[in-house]
Protein backbone atom coordinates (compact mmCIF):
# COMPACT_ATOMS: atom_id res chain seq x y z
CA UNK A 1 0.00 0.00 0.00
CA UNK A 2 2.91 2.33 0.67
CA UNK A 3 3.27 4.99 -1.97
CA UNK A 4 7.03 5.59 -1.85
CA UNK A 5 9.44 3.21 -3.50
CA UNK A 6 12.86 4.30 -2.35
CA UNK A 7 14.62 3.21 0.82
CA UNK A 8 15.95 6.15 2.86
CA UNK A 9 19.71 6.51 2.60
CA UNK A 10 22.14 7.60 5.30
CA UNK A 11 20.57 5.86 8.28
CA UNK A 12 22.63 3.65 10.55
CA UNK A 13 23.49 0.45 8.69
CA UNK A 14 21.68 -2.54 10.12
CA UNK A 15 20.51 -5.96 9.09
CA UNK A 16 23.61 -6.82 7.09
CA UNK A 17 22.35 -10.29 6.30
CA UNK A 18 19.16 -8.85 4.84
CA UNK A 19 21.06 -6.56 2.52
CA UNK A 20 23.28 -9.39 1.31
CA UNK A 21 20.18 -11.43 0.51
CA UNK A 22 18.52 -8.43 -1.09
CA UNK A 23 21.47 -7.82 -3.42
CA UNK A 24 21.45 -11.43 -4.58
CA UNK A 25 17.67 -11.30 -4.92
CA UNK A 26 17.63 -8.11 -6.97
CA UNK A 27 20.43 -9.23 -9.23
CA UNK A 28 18.50 -12.36 -10.15
CA UNK A 29 15.93 -10.39 -12.17
CA UNK A 30 15.73 -9.12 -15.72
CA UNK A 31 14.97 -5.48 -14.97
CA UNK A 32 13.11 -4.69 -18.19
CA UNK A 33 10.91 -1.68 -17.63
CA UNK A 34 8.05 -0.25 -19.64
CA UNK A 35 8.81 3.33 -18.66
CA UNK A 36 6.21 5.57 -17.12
CA UNK A 37 7.54 8.79 -18.59
CA UNK A 38 10.87 7.99 -20.22
CA UNK A 39 9.51 5.54 -22.80
CA UNK A 40 6.82 5.86 -25.42
CA UNK A 41 4.26 3.06 -25.78
CA UNK A 42 5.92 -0.06 -27.08
CA UNK A 43 9.45 1.05 -26.24
CA UNK A 44 11.53 -0.98 -23.80
CA UNK A 45 13.80 0.68 -21.31
CA UNK A 46 16.32 -1.68 -19.71
CA UNK A 47 17.80 -0.21 -16.55
CA UNK A 48 20.86 -1.62 -14.84
CA UNK A 49 21.49 -2.12 -11.15
CA UNK A 50 24.32 0.30 -10.41
CA UNK A 51 26.24 1.13 -7.27
CA UNK A 52 27.94 4.38 -6.32
CA UNK A 53 29.85 5.61 -3.30
CA UNK A 54 27.28 6.56 -0.69
CA UNK A 55 27.76 10.26 -0.06
CA UNK A 56 25.25 13.01 0.61
CA UNK A 57 25.83 14.49 -2.87
CA UNK A 58 25.38 11.10 -4.52
CA UNK A 59 22.11 10.47 -2.76
CA UNK A 60 20.78 13.95 -3.56
CA UNK A 61 21.70 13.53 -7.22
CA UNK A 62 20.04 10.13 -7.49
CA UNK A 63 16.89 11.52 -5.93
CA UNK A 64 16.90 14.52 -8.27
CA UNK A 65 17.09 12.12 -11.23
CA UNK A 66 14.09 10.26 -9.77
CA UNK A 67 15.94 6.95 -9.80
CA UNK A 68 14.73 4.01 -7.74
CA UNK A 69 17.05 3.86 -4.73
CA UNK A 70 17.17 0.25 -3.62
CA UNK A 71 19.33 0.31 -0.49
CA UNK A 72 22.72 1.28 0.99
CA UNK A 73 25.23 -1.39 1.94
CA UNK A 74 28.89 -1.19 3.02
CA UNK A 75 29.39 2.37 1.89
CA UNK A 76 27.70 2.07 -1.49
CA UNK A 77 24.21 3.03 -2.64
CA UNK A 78 22.39 0.76 -5.10
CA UNK A 79 19.92 2.11 -7.65
CA UNK A 80 18.26 1.37 -10.98
CA UNK A 81 19.45 3.51 -13.89
CA UNK A 82 18.86 3.36 -17.65
CA UNK A 83 21.27 4.48 -20.36
CA UNK A 84 20.17 8.12 -20.23
CA UNK A 85 20.59 8.19 -16.45
CA UNK A 86 24.09 6.72 -16.71
CA UNK A 87 25.04 9.39 -19.25
CA UNK A 88 23.87 12.11 -16.86
CA UNK A 89 25.81 10.55 -13.98
CA UNK A 90 28.97 10.45 -16.09
CA UNK A 91 28.56 14.09 -17.15
CA UNK A 92 28.09 15.10 -13.52
CA UNK A 93 31.26 13.28 -12.52
CA UNK A 94 29.71 10.51 -10.40
CA UNK A 95 31.59 7.25 -11.00
CA UNK A 96 29.36 4.18 -10.89
CA UNK A 97 29.75 0.43 -11.12
CA UNK A 98 27.28 -1.72 -13.08
CA UNK A 99 26.38 -4.84 -11.12
CA UNK A 100 26.46 -7.32 -13.97
CA UNK A 101 26.52 -10.61 -12.06
CA UNK A 102 23.31 -12.65 -12.10
CA UNK A 103 22.34 -15.26 -9.56
CA UNK A 104 19.89 -18.13 -10.09
CA UNK A 105 16.61 -18.21 -8.21
CA UNK A 106 14.63 -21.32 -7.40
CA UNK A 107 11.22 -22.17 -6.05
CA UNK A 108 11.13 -24.78 -3.28
CA UNK A 109 7.43 -24.83 -2.36
CA UNK A 110 6.30 -28.45 -1.98
CA UNK A 111 2.79 -27.53 -3.08
CA UNK A 112 3.70 -25.75 -6.31
CA UNK A 113 4.03 -27.58 -9.59
CA UNK A 114 6.49 -25.33 -11.37
CA UNK A 115 9.37 -23.03 -10.53
CA UNK A 116 9.79 -19.39 -11.35
CA UNK A 117 11.83 -16.23 -11.13
CA UNK A 118 10.22 -15.21 -7.85
CA UNK A 119 11.30 -18.19 -5.77
CA UNK A 120 8.79 -19.38 -3.17
CA UNK A 121 6.34 -16.64 -4.10
CA UNK A 122 3.54 -17.44 -6.51
CA UNK A 123 3.36 -16.31 -10.09
CA UNK A 124 -0.05 -16.15 -11.77
CA UNK A 125 0.34 -19.61 -13.32
CA UNK A 126 1.67 -21.15 -10.12
CA UNK A 127 -1.21 -19.73 -8.14
CA UNK A 128 -3.73 -20.98 -10.68
CA UNK A 129 -2.22 -24.47 -10.50
CA UNK A 130 -2.18 -24.50 -6.70
CA UNK A 131 -5.79 -23.32 -6.48
CA UNK A 132 -6.81 -26.07 -8.88
CA UNK A 133 -4.89 -28.58 -6.78
CA UNK A 134 -6.83 -27.51 -3.70
CA UNK A 135 -10.12 -27.86 -5.56
CA UNK A 136 -9.18 -31.38 -6.72
CA UNK A 137 -7.97 -32.41 -3.28
CA UNK A 138 -11.04 -31.11 -1.41
CA UNK A 139 -13.94 -31.37 -3.88
CA UNK A 140 -16.63 -31.10 -1.21
CA UNK A 141 -15.12 -28.06 0.47
CA UNK A 142 -13.38 -26.01 -2.24
CA UNK A 143 -14.64 -24.50 -5.48
CA UNK A 144 -12.95 -22.02 -7.82
CA UNK A 145 -15.07 -19.21 -9.26
CA UNK A 146 -13.78 -17.04 -12.11
CA UNK A 147 -14.88 -13.50 -11.29
CA UNK A 148 -13.65 -11.93 -14.52
CA UNK A 149 -10.53 -11.38 -16.56
CA UNK A 150 -7.81 -8.77 -16.37
CA UNK A 151 -6.87 -6.31 -19.10
CA UNK A 152 -4.40 -8.83 -20.49
CA UNK A 153 -6.85 -11.71 -20.29
CA UNK A 154 -5.77 -13.43 -17.08
CA UNK A 155 -8.44 -14.91 -14.83
CA UNK A 156 -9.33 -13.26 -11.54
CA UNK A 157 -10.21 -16.25 -9.42
CA UNK A 158 -11.94 -16.69 -6.08
CA UNK A 159 -11.65 -19.78 -3.92
CA UNK A 160 -14.88 -20.50 -2.05
CA UNK A 161 -14.62 -22.69 1.05
CA UNK A 162 -17.63 -24.19 2.80
CA UNK A 163 -18.99 -27.58 3.85
CA UNK A 164 -21.56 -27.59 1.04
CA UNK A 165 -19.46 -25.58 -1.33
CA UNK A 166 -21.68 -26.03 -4.38
CA UNK A 167 -24.68 -24.52 -2.56
CA UNK A 168 -25.49 -20.91 -1.65
CA UNK A 169 -26.50 -21.43 1.95
CA UNK A 170 -27.82 -19.09 4.61
CA UNK A 171 -24.45 -18.76 6.33
CA UNK A 172 -22.02 -16.02 7.28
CA UNK A 173 -19.93 -14.87 4.32
CA UNK A 174 -16.43 -13.43 4.74
CA UNK A 175 -14.15 -11.98 2.04
CA UNK A 176 -10.34 -11.98 1.90
CA UNK A 177 -8.52 -10.09 -0.89
CA UNK A 178 -4.86 -10.08 -1.90
CA UNK A 179 -2.50 -8.23 -4.21
CA UNK A 180 -4.20 -5.08 -5.40
CA UNK A 181 -0.65 -3.75 -5.71
CA UNK A 182 1.70 -5.78 -7.86
CA UNK A 183 4.92 -5.39 -5.88
CA UNK A 184 3.31 -6.58 -2.63
CA UNK A 185 4.04 -10.27 -3.22
CA UNK A 186 3.44 -11.31 0.38
CA UNK A 187 -0.18 -10.17 0.02
CA UNK A 188 -0.79 -13.08 -2.38
CA UNK A 189 0.66 -15.67 -0.03
CA UNK A 190 -1.26 -14.87 3.15
CA UNK A 191 -4.78 -15.30 1.73
CA UNK A 192 -3.73 -18.32 -0.34
CA UNK A 193 -2.20 -20.02 2.69
CA UNK A 194 -5.32 -19.18 4.69
CA UNK A 195 -7.41 -21.16 2.21
CA UNK A 196 -4.91 -24.01 2.17
CA UNK A 197 -4.86 -24.16 5.98
CA UNK A 198 -8.65 -24.19 6.29
CA UNK A 199 -9.01 -27.02 3.80
CA UNK A 200 -6.19 -29.15 5.15
CA UNK A 201 -7.44 -28.87 8.75
CA UNK A 202 -11.21 -28.95 8.31
CA UNK A 203 -11.41 -32.68 8.98
CA UNK A 204 -9.01 -32.83 11.93
CA UNK A 205 -9.35 -29.56 13.86
CA UNK A 206 -12.80 -29.11 15.47
CA UNK A 207 -12.62 -25.31 15.53
CA UNK A 208 -11.67 -25.09 11.85
CA UNK A 209 -14.39 -27.60 10.99
CA UNK A 210 -16.96 -25.50 12.84
CA UNK A 211 -16.00 -22.33 10.96
CA UNK A 212 -16.03 -24.09 7.58
CA UNK A 213 -19.38 -25.69 8.37
CA UNK A 214 -21.02 -22.46 9.50
CA UNK A 215 -19.68 -19.97 6.97
CA UNK A 216 -18.86 -19.36 3.34
CA UNK A 217 -15.32 -18.07 3.01
CA UNK A 218 -14.34 -16.34 -0.21
CA UNK A 219 -10.63 -15.81 -0.96
CA UNK A 220 -9.33 -13.80 -3.92
CA UNK A 221 -5.54 -14.04 -3.54
CA UNK A 222 -4.66 -12.11 -6.71
CA UNK A 223 -6.73 -9.10 -7.74
CA UNK A 224 -3.97 -7.73 -10.02
CA UNK A 225 -2.54 -10.64 -12.05
CA UNK A 226 -1.13 -8.50 -14.88
CA UNK A 227 0.70 -6.24 -12.48
CA UNK A 228 2.12 -9.18 -10.52
CA UNK A 229 3.52 -10.77 -13.67
CA UNK A 230 5.09 -7.46 -14.68
CA UNK A 231 6.61 -7.08 -11.22
CA UNK A 232 8.09 -10.57 -11.40
CA UNK A 233 9.49 -10.51 -14.92
CA UNK A 234 10.10 -6.85 -15.72
CA UNK A 235 10.15 -4.32 -12.90
CA UNK A 236 10.07 -5.41 -9.26
CA UNK A 237 8.64 -2.10 -7.96
CA UNK A 238 5.62 -2.03 -10.27
CA UNK A 239 2.45 -1.12 -8.33
CA UNK A 240 -0.52 -0.60 -10.66
CA UNK A 241 -2.30 -2.70 -13.26
CA UNK A 242 -1.19 -2.57 -16.90
CA UNK A 243 -3.69 -0.13 -18.40
CA UNK A 244 -2.23 1.81 -21.35
CA UNK A 245 -3.33 5.34 -20.49
CA UNK A 246 -4.22 8.07 -22.95
CA UNK A 247 -0.92 9.89 -22.41
CA UNK A 248 1.22 6.81 -23.08
CA UNK A 249 1.89 5.95 -19.44
CA UNK A 250 0.85 2.67 -17.93
CA UNK A 251 -1.32 1.61 -15.05
CA UNK A 252 -4.21 2.45 -12.72
CA UNK A 253 -3.89 2.04 -8.96
CA UNK A 254 -6.63 -0.52 -8.37
CA UNK A 255 -6.89 0.49 -4.73
CA UNK A 256 -7.97 3.97 -5.81
CA UNK A 257 -10.49 2.80 -8.43
CA UNK A 258 -13.42 1.76 -6.22
CA UNK A 259 -16.61 3.80 -6.27
CA UNK A 260 -17.07 5.20 -2.77
CA UNK A 261 -16.01 8.90 -2.70
CA UNK A 262 -13.88 8.17 -5.77
CA UNK A 263 -11.72 11.17 -6.66
CA UNK A 264 -13.06 13.33 -3.84
CA UNK A 265 -9.67 15.08 -3.73
CA UNK A 266 -6.24 14.89 -5.33
CA UNK A 267 -4.49 14.00 -2.09
CA UNK A 268 -5.86 10.52 -1.49
CA UNK A 269 -5.64 9.70 -5.20
CA UNK A 270 -4.30 11.38 -8.31
CA UNK A 271 -5.81 12.41 -11.68
CA UNK A 272 -2.31 12.16 -13.22
CA UNK A 273 -1.91 8.87 -15.14
CA UNK A 274 1.83 8.79 -14.42
CA UNK A 275 1.23 8.82 -10.68
CA UNK A 276 1.54 5.66 -8.60
CA UNK A 277 -1.86 6.53 -7.09
CA UNK A 278 -3.65 7.30 -10.38
CA UNK A 279 -7.33 6.55 -9.78
CA UNK A 280 -8.32 5.81 -13.38
CA UNK A 281 -10.71 7.58 -15.73
CA UNK A 282 -13.84 6.67 -13.73
CA UNK A 283 -14.96 4.57 -10.76
CA UNK A 284 -14.60 0.88 -11.59
CA UNK A 285 -13.01 1.69 -14.93
CA UNK A 286 -10.80 -1.40 -14.53
CA UNK A 287 -11.95 -5.00 -15.07
CA UNK A 288 -10.07 -6.09 -11.95
CA UNK A 289 -12.05 -3.84 -9.60
CA UNK A 290 -15.28 -4.64 -11.41
CA UNK A 291 -14.66 -8.32 -10.72
CA UNK A 292 -14.41 -7.65 -6.98
CA UNK A 293 -17.41 -5.31 -7.10
CA UNK A 294 -19.62 -7.84 -8.86
CA UNK A 295 -18.78 -10.58 -6.36
CA UNK A 296 -19.45 -8.27 -3.44
CA UNK A 297 -22.81 -7.16 -4.78
CA UNK A 298 -23.95 -10.75 -5.30
CA UNK A 299 -23.16 -11.81 -1.75
CA UNK A 300 -24.03 -10.62 1.75
CA UNK A 301 -20.59 -10.42 3.35
CA UNK A 302 -20.33 -9.85 7.09
CA UNK A 303 -16.66 -8.78 7.08
CA UNK A 304 -13.68 -8.22 4.78
CA UNK A 305 -9.88 -8.06 4.91
CA UNK A 306 -7.70 -6.68 2.09
CA UNK A 307 -4.01 -7.62 2.49
CA UNK A 308 -1.25 -5.20 1.57
CA UNK A 309 2.34 -4.50 2.53
CA UNK A 310 4.12 -3.07 4.35
CA UNK A 311 3.95 -1.38 7.83
CA UNK A 312 2.45 -3.94 10.29
CA UNK A 313 -0.85 -2.15 10.67
CA UNK A 314 -4.52 -3.07 10.91
CA UNK A 315 -6.41 -0.17 9.33
CA UNK A 316 -10.14 0.45 9.16
CA UNK A 317 -12.32 3.18 7.57
CA UNK A 318 -12.28 5.92 6.94
CA UNK A 319 -9.34 6.35 4.62
CA UNK A 320 -10.65 9.38 2.76
CA UNK A 321 -10.93 11.58 5.87
CA UNK A 322 -9.44 11.87 9.32
CA UNK A 323 -12.93 11.99 10.83
CA UNK A 324 -14.10 8.78 12.54
CA UNK A 325 -16.96 6.71 11.15
CA UNK A 326 -20.17 6.09 13.03
CA UNK A 327 -18.91 2.57 13.81
CA UNK A 328 -15.49 3.61 15.05
CA UNK A 329 -15.85 1.83 18.40
CA UNK A 330 -16.78 -1.50 16.81
CA UNK A 331 -14.10 -1.26 14.13
CA UNK A 332 -11.44 -0.45 16.69
CA UNK A 333 -12.62 -3.22 19.02
CA UNK A 334 -12.36 -5.88 16.30
CA UNK A 335 -9.05 -4.51 15.03
CA UNK A 336 -7.50 -4.54 18.49
CA UNK A 337 -8.82 -8.05 19.10
CA UNK A 338 -7.18 -9.26 15.90
CA UNK A 339 -3.91 -7.57 16.82
CA UNK A 340 -3.97 -9.16 20.28
CA UNK A 341 -4.06 -12.69 18.87
CA UNK A 342 -1.35 -11.98 16.28
CA UNK A 343 1.46 -10.73 18.52
CA UNK A 344 1.94 -13.92 20.57
CA UNK A 345 2.79 -15.95 17.45
CA UNK A 346 6.08 -14.26 16.52
CA UNK A 347 6.22 -11.27 18.85
CA UNK A 348 5.45 -8.72 16.12
CA UNK A 349 3.13 -5.88 17.05
CA UNK A 350 0.45 -4.69 14.62
CA UNK A 351 -0.82 -1.22 15.43
CA UNK A 352 -4.48 -0.48 14.76
CA UNK A 353 -6.48 2.59 13.84
CA UNK A 354 -8.49 4.43 11.17
CA UNK A 355 -6.53 4.62 7.92
CA UNK A 356 -6.95 8.32 7.17
CA UNK A 357 -5.97 9.51 10.62
CA UNK A 358 -3.41 6.80 11.28
CA UNK A 359 -1.46 6.53 8.03
CA UNK A 360 -2.35 8.81 5.10
CA UNK A 361 -5.44 9.82 3.16
CA UNK A 362 -6.78 7.58 0.41
CA UNK A 363 -9.93 7.72 -1.66
CA UNK A 364 -11.52 5.15 -3.90
CA UNK A 365 -9.98 2.32 -1.89
CA UNK A 366 -11.42 -1.12 -1.19
CA UNK A 367 -12.16 -0.89 2.51
CA UNK A 368 -13.91 2.48 2.29
CA UNK A 369 -16.07 1.10 -0.52
CA UNK A 370 -17.11 -2.12 1.23
CA UNK A 371 -17.72 -0.28 4.49
CA UNK A 372 -19.43 2.69 2.87
CA UNK A 373 -21.64 0.37 0.83
CA UNK A 374 -22.69 -2.12 3.48
CA UNK A 375 -21.36 -0.98 6.87
CA UNK A 376 -19.53 -4.27 7.43
CA UNK A 377 -16.23 -4.38 9.36
CA UNK A 378 -13.62 -3.83 6.66
CA UNK A 379 -9.87 -3.90 7.20
CA UNK A 380 -6.64 -3.29 5.38
CA UNK A 381 -3.89 -5.36 6.97
CA UNK A 382 -0.45 -4.03 6.14
CA UNK A 383 1.85 -7.01 6.48
CA UNK A 384 5.47 -6.93 7.74
CA UNK A 385 7.99 -5.45 7.78
CA UNK A 386 7.45 -2.28 9.78
CA UNK A 387 9.47 -0.05 7.49
CA UNK A 388 11.71 0.19 4.45
CA UNK A 389 14.87 -0.44 6.44
CA UNK A 390 13.38 -3.76 7.50
CA UNK A 391 12.98 -4.78 3.88
CA UNK A 392 10.03 -2.82 2.53
CA UNK A 393 8.40 -4.82 -0.25
CA UNK A 394 11.18 -7.43 -0.11
CA UNK A 395 10.13 -10.17 2.30
CA UNK A 396 12.58 -13.05 2.50
CA UNK A 397 11.15 -16.34 1.33
CA UNK A 398 11.75 -17.84 4.75
CA UNK A 399 9.42 -15.21 6.24
CA UNK A 400 6.37 -16.24 4.18
CA UNK A 401 5.16 -18.90 6.60
CA UNK A 402 5.88 -16.93 9.81
CA UNK A 403 3.96 -13.95 8.44
CA UNK A 404 1.06 -16.19 7.47
CA UNK A 405 1.05 -17.95 10.84
CA UNK A 406 0.76 -14.69 12.76
CA UNK A 407 -2.07 -13.53 10.51
CA UNK A 408 -3.98 -16.81 10.75
CA UNK A 409 -5.46 -16.16 14.24
CA UNK A 410 -6.77 -12.77 13.10
CA UNK A 411 -8.48 -14.28 10.06
CA UNK A 412 -10.02 -17.03 12.18
CA UNK A 413 -11.18 -14.46 14.72
CA UNK A 414 -12.94 -12.43 12.02
CA UNK A 415 -14.61 -15.52 10.53
CA UNK A 416 -15.79 -16.52 13.99
CA UNK A 417 -17.06 -13.00 14.70
CA UNK A 418 -18.96 -13.08 11.41
CA UNK A 419 -20.56 -16.44 12.20
CA UNK A 420 -21.70 -15.23 15.61
CA UNK A 421 -22.98 -11.95 14.15
CA UNK A 422 -24.87 -13.77 11.39
CA UNK A 423 -26.45 -16.24 13.80
CA UNK A 424 -27.42 -13.53 16.28
CA UNK A 425 -29.20 -11.42 13.65
CA UNK A 426 -31.34 -14.20 12.25
CA UNK A 427 -29.37 -15.07 9.15
CA UNK A 428 -29.65 -13.98 5.56
CA UNK A 429 -33.28 -13.94 4.48
CA UNK A 430 -34.51 -13.47 0.93
CA UNK A 431 -36.11 -10.18 1.93
CA UNK A 432 -32.86 -8.97 3.48
CA UNK A 433 -30.91 -9.80 0.33
CA UNK A 434 -33.42 -7.97 -1.83
CA UNK A 435 -33.21 -4.92 0.43
CA UNK A 436 -29.41 -5.02 0.38
CA UNK A 437 -29.39 -5.30 -3.41
CA UNK A 438 -31.59 -2.23 -3.78
CA UNK A 439 -29.38 -0.28 -1.36
CA UNK A 440 -26.19 -1.44 -3.06
CA UNK A 441 -27.48 -0.49 -6.48
CA UNK A 442 -28.28 3.01 -5.26
CA UNK A 443 -24.92 3.55 -3.56
CA UNK A 444 -22.36 1.55 -5.53
CA UNK A 445 -20.93 4.46 -7.54
CA UNK A 446 -21.01 7.08 -4.79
Amino acid sequence: MNQRTEIPIGRERRRKNFFVAAILFLLSFDWTVQGQQKSAPGETDRPEIVSLEATRDTTATLRSLELDLLFEWEGRVYALANADDLLVLSRLGFPYFIETQRFPSSRTSEFAVTGGANGDYHSYKELEADLQALERSFPGLAKIHTLGTSLEGRKIEALKISDNVALDEDEAEVLFLGCHHAREWISVEVPFLLGKHLLENASSAPEIRRLVNESEIWIVPLVNPDGLEYSIHSYRYWRKNRRLNSDGTFGVDLNRNYGYVWGIDNIGSSPNPASDIYRGAAPFSEPETRAVRDLFLKKNFQAMISYHSYSQLILHPWGYTTAPSDKEALLREIGEAMASVMTPVNGRVYKTGPAGAFLYLTNGDTTDWTFGLSGIPSYTIELPPVDQLGGGFFNAEKDILPIFRENLPAALYLIDWSVKKHNATGGDTQEKRASNARSNSAKKNH
